[in-house]
């Protein structure tokens, strides 16, 4: 277990604070997600579906055949699973044909592609090994080409853009022992030196993806407070290159999945960081990191999406050969639902990828929330399809695919597959950090005008003048959520979808008067029912997912009216997300999350450790740490 010994950990207004700090305060593009919170289906937004440039498109189709044939012919997945590491001539010849600088303009010796043909290169890679896919994404969607896209200087792309375009791998270095979601409590320094020309890094990173082989990393650290510069404590983004002295790979970490992955704790000792190295500018860090985020969130939902269409695959193919009890088990009805549900639910995960990389590429949307939601959804969704597979497959789902080419059978990676994908609900924001953040973001209209009222800090002259705010503003605005005509004939241009349009038109708004009664319920103990919370994000990423779907569906029965699969796709799994609504909403006032949350208490302070009799446990980790400690004093 980690200890803090140089400083108390943040208290939790003080983290609060530095996460609100970072936030983008504003929405000056629009939002089709914030939209839905908010009760206003703004269909326009998405509708028509949004189209590639055709130019580009045409010079993608050439880099992902490529891209294609080099997965086929050299990437071994099961391979690179089990030696642990990523063969050389594979990060050589991905580098060969332009694969890791793939969005990097072309002006920098970058491929100069769009998101959504960066997001099918990863679906490419990502489905034949996902250890592959994850060196594509930590190296562009989190590491350094990003960030220095959107925030670098002219000097600072020519000169860093021609390497990492040409395969200098690089890495994002934030998280520390006691940082992860929160990096109220970074330890990591960077103290300017007398004549102001650099900065010295000392600190330690911990879960660098890609880390322990990058050439080049964007590394956050805390610089002193000065006029000028927001926060006590600001936190910075720079570029150091891994050549540097003082810069250290301390430890290869070794996980469940992914395991061709490169990652590792870095260490930096009196590292001298060049002040032309200082990305974007002092205590701007870490809204670098969230802004950063706001697209590169997107390389997951495409690997989920990738990863649910090969599971369905395998599962098909199985479900028809497989005989069992007098038929093949895919005309058994439990098998059959099975099925039925990982074919709807990746008809939408696609829909969602998609859509999302569209709206990145047409520059007009602030997808905070949409990225957000897609990450969240999809990877929790793949997690579900993951786990159907494995029991659609049953004993061959649970044996490696070694085992069963062994034994002369197809192997099909189900079981690696499971150990892959159980990642993605937990890094780049966990599923339950992905839940605050769009719950913030959500509530954001409601606390511009009321956030003084519901805020106990706020002295009483300002929560008078917000309680006279927001009476004349929810005077105006809670009837307008009731009012709206969601029935037909509206939307009759999507035909048998058009009552699932229909239902996101008329939920959005019941969907914004429920998120408005939480707040009047709960006031400022809203941010503490984390369950309720969870409740009305899940039921935003459900519309949200709805909407990419019919409109999806819609675009590609104009495109090929005689295919009646997307429309089919897309009805069932309207079908099952309203169900699953409907749910949420039953459960928002009526739960029993106050209880559970007592009884967790409860366990958290041992009042139930009886249910822990009868094991070894603790014991033998305890003596674990009794042997490690030993060892260290001996050395």
């Amino acid at each position: 277990m980690s200890t803090v010994s140089e400083q108390q950990l943040a208290t939790e207004h003080e983290a609060r604070a530095v996460a609100e700090a970072a936030r983008e305060e504003t929405w000056e593009r629009k939002s089709f997600a914030r939209g839905l919170f908010d009760g206003r289906f703004v269909l326009h937004l998405i509708h028509p579906h949004p189209r590639p440039d055709p130019e580009e498109q045409a010079r993608a189709t050439e880099f992902l055949a490529k891209l294609r044939q080099f997965a086929l012919e050299k990437i071994d997945g099961d391979e690179i699973d089990r030696e642990g590491h990523m063969p050389r001539q594979v990060i050589e010849g991905l580098a060969e044909i332009g694969a890791f600088g793939i969005k990097i303009p072309r002006e920098y010796g970058g491929l100069g592609l769009s998101q959504l043909s960066y997001a099918r290169a990863l679906q490419i890679a990502g489905e034949v090994c996902a250890s592959t896919g994850a060196w594509l994404s930590a190296h562009q969607s989190i590491g350094v080409p990003q960030p220095l896209s959107l925030f670098g200087t002219e000097e600072q792309k020519r000169k860093y853009f021609p390497r990492l375009a040409r395969g200098a791998i690089s890495a994002f270095a934030l998280t520390e022992p006691e940082v992860g979601s929160d990096p109220a409590n970074m330890t990591t320094t960077a103290q300017p030196t007398e004549d102001g020309t650099a900065f010295i890094l000392n600190g330690e990173k911990l879960w660098t993806t890609n880390g322990p082989d990058a050439e080049i990393m964007v590394v956050m650290a805390r610089t002193p407070p000065r006029e000028g510069v927001k926060g006590k404590r600001p936190i910075t983004a720079f570029i150091v290159e891994s050549a540097w002295p003082g810069v250290e790979v301390v430890h290869r970490c070794e996980f469940m999945g992914l395991r061709g992955i490169s990652n590792g704790v870095i260490r930096f000792t009196n590292v001298r960081v060049p002040r032309e190295n200082l990305l974007w500018g002092e205590g701007l860090g870490l809204k670098l990191a969230l802004i950063t985020l706001n697209t590169g969130r997107l390389s997951l939902p495409a690997f989920c999406a990738a990863a649910g269409k090969g599971l369905l695959q395998m599962c098909r193919v199985w479900a028809s050969q497989r005989f069992q009890w007098g038929q093949v088990i895919g005309k058994h009805d439990a098998i059959a639902q099975m099925i039925a549900n990982m074919a709807a639910k990746t008809f939408a995960t696609e829909a969602v990828v998609e859509l999302c990389a569209l709206m990145t590429d047409s520059g007009r949307f602030d997808i905070r929330l949409e990225a957000a939601m897609a990450k969240m959804w999809n990877t929790e969704v793949a997690w579900d399809l993951a786990n159907d597979a494995l029991q659609i497959r049953g004993g061959r789902g649970y044996e490696t695919a070694r085992s069963l080419r062994a034994r002369s059978e197809i192997p099909m990676p189900i079981e690696r597959a499971v150990r892959d994908l159980r990642i993605n609900t937990i890094f780049e924001g966990s599923s339950e950090i992905m839940r605050l953040f769009i719950a913030r973001e959500a509530v954001d209209s409601h606390l511009q005008v009321a956030g003084d009222l519901v805020d106990p800090r706020a002295p009483a002259s300002a929560r008078l003048r917000a309680a006279m705010r927001a009476g004349l503003y929810y005077a105006w605005w809670y009837p307008t959520r009731w009012l709206g005509w969601g029935r037909a004939p509206r939307y009759a241009e999507f035909a048998s979808l058009a009552r699932h349009v229909r239902y996101i038109d008329r939920t959005s708004r019941k969907l914004a008067r429920a998120l408005f009664y939480c707040i009047i319920r709960h006031g400022s103990a809203l941010e503490k029912r984390q369950a309720v919370l969870a409740r009305i994000v899940e039921i935003g990423a459900e519309l949200f997912a709805m909407s990419a779907a019919c409109v999806r569906a819609q675009m590609l029965r104009n495109d090929e009216p005689s295919n009646p699969g997307p429309v089919t796709m897309a009805d069932l799994f309207c079908r099952g997300a309203r169900r699953r609504i409907r749910q949420r909403f039953d459960a928002l006032f009526d739960n029993d999350d106050a209880f559970g949350y007592g009884v967790a208490r409860q366990v958290l302070d041992g009042q139930h450790a009886w249910l822990e009799r009868g094991i070894i446990g603790m014991e033998r980790l305890a003596r674990e740490l009794e042997l490690v400690a030993a060892a260290q004093a001996a050395s």
